[in-house]
């Protein structure tokens, strides 16, 4: 059963946890300058009564439907989970070329410095074909960030959920 995630920006207080998360399950060494595979984000936004506010973001690999750097990578080590749907990511034979990276409109691939190959969030593929949560998902106290399958996201009306930020930057303008 396919699953996405879905961040509702009104739960997010830019607390971190999510990227603390990841970087815990995936063994991130960040002093060796490895990147997290999930990004937070807070920008402060003037109002047009001259307030301000802030906006927060939590974003990782979008496990694109029909991803880019499958296509891209010239080694084949991307591909499509199809239990979960999750854009998965063998290195086995990764050369190290970025053309992952560069296919991405996310920029999600990253190069890991210490082996020289690509690396992604994997959507913590493994736990979610064992009943459990992302580890950015688990790590969320707020609820701002969940993992749930297709259907379910298609049954509780979260459509909507998922054009929250837009909805929100647009009512800013």
């Amino acid at each position: 059963m396919k699953h996405v995630f879905v961040f509702n920006p009104d739960k997010c207080c830019a607390c971190s946890a999510c990227m603390m998360g990841c970087m815990d399950q995936n063994d991130i060494d960040l002093t060796a300058g490895d990147t997290c595979y999930r990004k937070t984000f807070d920008q402060e936004i003037e109002e047009a009564d001259g307030s301000n506010t802030c906006a927060y973001l939590s974003a990782a690999c979008m496990h694109c439907t029909d991803a880019p750097c499958v296509d891209a990578c010239p080694a084949g080590c991307l591909g499509k989970d199809p239990e979960t749907g999750f854009t998965v990511y063998d290195n086995t034979n990764c050369i190290g070329c970025k053309s992952c990276a560069m296919a991405c409109p996310f920029g999600a691939p990253r190069y890991r410095v210490t082996d020289g190959k690509m690396v992604k969030c994997d959507g913590c593929n493994e736990r979610v074909k064992h009943g459990l949560q992302p580890a950015c998902v688990r790590a969320c106290s707020f609820e701002a960030l969940t993992c749930v399958t297709e259907e379910e996201y298609r049954d509780s009306g979260s459509d909507r959920a998922c054009n929250l930020l837009i909805q929100s930057i647009r009512k800013r303008t």
